[in-house]
């Protein structure tokens, strides 16, 4: 029987040479599955962005193959894009009670709940899209019931770790499932792809058992009020602040949407267990000493419109820090969010709040392994190539080099970019092309309507401001019969600007006098050109200037 020619083909929409908006698209034959579909947080250079999406316009178009999407867990950067894309692509979502559980607010606030299209799967498990046989082995990670893959397609088998670390005491359920990894290294591996976030930290991550020692001695110490910031979707970590404040006798309120709606579904699932009587509402807090409080809270990234930004900017209504407050910040800057965070940390301190972040003591532990443990899966898994993941550009090549130090060969080492194509054998893998690829930018209701011509001029108006020229001529003589009239917003303002201003009136006068034909839009131009020239000349600024003639 011929060999079959076919190859796999491995495409990353997102993930790569970036924090967060991790998906990838497997696809062999007639036959896509998606793992992951996640969200971003806007840069600083997206202004008024609030949302960041993979392009997914290859999974649109060939929508009637793609067989199913997988998530590997329930963090946002992993299902975040999920509610934006099954609007196009309808396909079964499989992945754990928990991460379903969580898909399922986003669903049903899109309006698009589909209970009977969530297919819940358990590490062990194996299910089949197309040609595909897709296994669910058991990691662990700053989040209940992570995942990693191994996926049997009949070029060969890949291992997909997803986001993990090597937590030999988890505080719940069982560690990594290491003898797997070990098995399927000796099976044969095609191609791992691995988590590369924390390459460049050496030895191992810590177990988040640590932070509830920690926690044990704050809570111990305190004798205020104690406000905990953390990521919502870290189950673990909550059950140990309600261990700890069931262990000193504190009341606990939850504050924050996401905060309510992630420890509500967790206690239903049984990933989550606070004793009767311990959880209270945020507005009874007011009725008990503030020494007997403890308030979860969402906000640990300073996101603008999360509970603790609005808590620190005095804007909460049901929670105001006054002095001798305890305020625990117990998670890690995620890259680009740490300007945020040490506006939120100053306004605290500000308010007569104590504040405890990571740097001052051992409130956070990471989800995502180092280099030790990186190795270790490496030498388990003893893959035919490998495809760092998860980072960006320097945590990928950090990956590749610590893969080369463990003896892969360089060639057998794929750095790729999103929306590169991977045609991968038993025999080479090769980068093949490419396919749409990049961002996706919600704003407000806006999906995919703001690009990068509007955040350029959002960028030039935030910088330099803008100057509206509006002028009124007749239509059949050309002759003005008013203005023009000059209007400025974020350039000049004040009297001492008003002579200034009148020359540019001036300077836009002479330039529609000079005449130039009927011609609307060679006008607008030549008003424009001579507008900026002058402003620059006076002032070295280069507002943005608009033009407006109209026609009676």
């Amino acid at each position: 029987m011929a060999k079959s020619k076919k190859k796999l083909k491995v495409i990353p929409l997102g993930g790569l040479g970036e924090i967060g908006k991790n998906i990838t698209v497997f696809e062999y034959g007639d036959d896509i599955f998606v793992v992951d579909c996640g969200t971003a947080f806007p840069d600083d250079e997206m202004l008024g962005i609030d949302l960041v999406l993979p392009d997914v316009t290859y999974l649109i178009k060939n929508k009637d193959r793609v067989r199913g999407i997988i998530i590997t867990h329930g963090h946002e950067d992993h299902i975040g894009g999920l509610p934006y894309v099954l609007k196009e692509v309808n396909v079964p979502v499989f992945g754990s009670r928990l991460a379903l559980g969580l898909l399922e607010y986003k669903l049903e606030e899109h309006g698009i709940l589909n209970k009977s299209k969530l297919q819940p799967v358990k590490p062990g498990q194996t299910i089949e899209l197309g040609v595909f046989k897709i296994e669910f082995i058991r990691t662990t990670h700053s989040i209940v019931d992570a995942m990693a893959l191994a996926i049997h397609s009949p070029a060969g088998i890949v291992v997909h770790t997803s986001d993990f670390k090597v937590d030999y005491t988890p505080i719940s359920g069982e560690p990594i499932d290491l003898p797997r990894f070990a098995e399927l290294g000796q099976k044969g591996v095609l191609l791992l792809m691995c988590d590369s976030t924390n390459v460049e930290r050496p030895g191992y991550t810590m177990s988040e058992r640590t932070v509830g020692e920690t926690f044990n001695d704050i809570f111990r110490n305190a004798n205020s009020r104690i406000l905990i910031a953390t990521f919502a979707s870290n189950v673990h970590r909550i059950q140990q602040i309600v261990n700890a404040a069931v262990k000193f006798e504190r009341k606990i309120a939850l504050c924050g949407r996401s905060m309510v709606n992630v420890c509500n579904k967790a206690m239903e699932l049984g990933y989550l267990t606070i004793p009767e009587g311990t959880l209270i509402d945020i507005e009874l807090t007011r009725n008990y000493n503030r020494e007997k409080i403890v308030i979860i809270s969402t906000g640990s990234q300073g996101e603008p419109m999360s509970a603790l930004s609005r808590i620190a900017a005095g804007e909460h209504r049901q929670v105001e820090i006054v002095p001798g407050d305890l305020v625990v910040i117990s998670a890690t800057p995620i890259p680009g969010n740490e300007k945020s965070i040490s506006g939120v940390v100053n306004d605290l301190f500000k308010k007569g709040a104590q504040v405890i972040y990571e740097s001052l003591a051992e409130v956070h532990v990471s989800g995502h392994a180092c280099q030790e443990e990186l190795k270790l899966i490496h030498r388990l898994v003893n893959p035919q190539f490998f495809m760092p993941v998860h980072g960006e550009y320097r945590h990928l090549k950090r990956h590749a080099d610590l893969a080369h130090n463990l003896g892969m060969d360089e060639e057998k080492t794929l750095i790729m970019e999103i929306g590169q194509v991977l045609e991968i054998d038993a025999d080479n893998a090769k980068i093949k092309g490419s396919v749409p690829s990049g961002k996706i930018l919600v704003d407000g209701l806006g999906i995919g309507d703001v690009g990068n011509i509007v955040l350029r001029d959002r960028k030039h108006l935030s910088e330099d401001g803008m100057i509206i020229a509006v002028v009124t001529i007749q239509k059949e003589t050309g002759n003005i019969l008013n203005g023009p009239d000059v209007l400025s917003r974020g350039f000049v303002y004040g009297r001492e600007s008003e002579e200034f201003m009148d020359d540019v009136k001036q300077v836009c006068m002479d330039s529609m006098m000079k005449g130039g034909g009927r011609n609307l839009a060679s006008k607008k131009n030549r008003i424009k050109e001579t507008m900026r020239d002058y402003i620059y000349q006076k002032t070295k600024r280069t507002p943005m200037i608009i033009p407006i003639i109209m026609e009676i």
